[in-house]
């Protein structure tokens, strides 16, 4: 048996391929819009932890937007460093460090604050007992740090070890890992927050550290951004959208709605002194960092 679409007469032709038309169209409008959102966090050794800690935010977030949202959790800075750098993160939900270098160099542009620690503080760490008393003498000693990106793990260290010459620089994974190393004297000084220091020092075995160091400024609070590939209208939209979500969901993912964003001009100006000295976000440069003694000064600068 043949089958076949029989035209009524009383309808042209032509009117009869313009209401498929418009039936097409019709439904491609009901059709929500194809495109994605990628979130990026840092996580250290809390991945699964942070993927449940933003479970509501991406399900809000992606029924108000009608877009496809999907979490990437990075183990430590440098990761992150490479998504932002490429504009790959749609939205951030950034420590400090990150949050003055996407802002500074990468146009990325700061929405919300994150929950933060009052007066979080970098500080220098050193087994009990060290002969390292004060940061002069930490010269010509190995030392850990965080990962380029850590506002208490490199940035601010670097800047209060400006001038110095250490025998070696090395940089474990997490913040834990670098109290590790100095706990097993694989270094003699190690650099993280004093929350990570409070934090892990129960978990590090055997505990025998003490604080050398703690830097006086007070650390800005982290931030929601918003990549510029991002449209200017989806922008405005998820503003808006994220300023009225439930007190449960921003809670939950650790960010508030009714705050000002942090004044990162004082990160980013530790952030560009120590740029100058080692552009080590970058790969082409990171050698500058394995040379071994390190020299934490750059020649056209003055030591201070």
């Amino acid at each position: 048996m043949n089958w076949s679409i029989v035209v009524p007469s009383r309808i042209s032709r032509r009117g009869f391929l313009g209401l498929m038309l418009l039936s097409a169209c019709s439904t491609a409008s009901k059709s929500p819009p194809n495109r994605s959102l990628l979130v990026g966090t840092v996580s250290y050794e809390e991945g699964s932890q942070s993927l449940e800690q933003y479970d509501r935010f991406k399900r809000y977030l992606s029924e108000k937007t009608q877009s496809l949202v999907e979490l990437e959790p990075a183990l430590n800075e440098d990761r992150a460093l490479e998504r932002i750098k490429n504009q790959e993160w749609s939205l951030i939900f950034a420590p400090p460090g990150l949050a003055a270098i996407a802002i500074a160099q990468h146009q990325y542009t700061p929405i919300f604050p994150l929950f933060g620690i009052q007066n979080l503080r970098s500080v220098l760490v050193v087994q009990q007992g060290s002969p390292i008393r004060d940061i002069a003498s930490v010269a010509g000693k190995s030392v850990a740090l965080g990962k380029p990106g850590s506002a208490t793990g490199y940035y601010l260290p670097i800047f209060n070890l400006y001038g110095l010459t250490l025998s070696e620089l090395v940089f474990p994974p997490t913040p834990k890992a670098v109290l590790e190393a100095v706990s097993q004297g694989k270094v003699a000084v190690g650099a993280v927050s004093q929350e990570a220091f409070d934090t892990y020092k129960s978990q590090v075995h055997p505990f025998n550290l003490q604080v050398l160091f703690t830097d006086p400024h007070p650390v800005p609070a982290g931030a929601i951004l918003l990549s510029p590939k991002v449209e200017r209208n989806t922008q405005e939209a998820i503003r808006k959208i994220l300023s009225e979500v439930p007190s449960v969901v921003a809670q939950e993912a650790g960010f508030v709605t009714n705050a000002p964003v942090p004044d990162y001009k004082y990160m980013i100006s530790v952030v560009e002194r120590v740029r100058a000295i080692f552009p080590a976000d970058t790969r082409s440069n990171s050698a500058l960092l394995q040379q071994q003694p390190v020299r934490l000064f750059n020649a056209t600068q003055p030591r201070t």
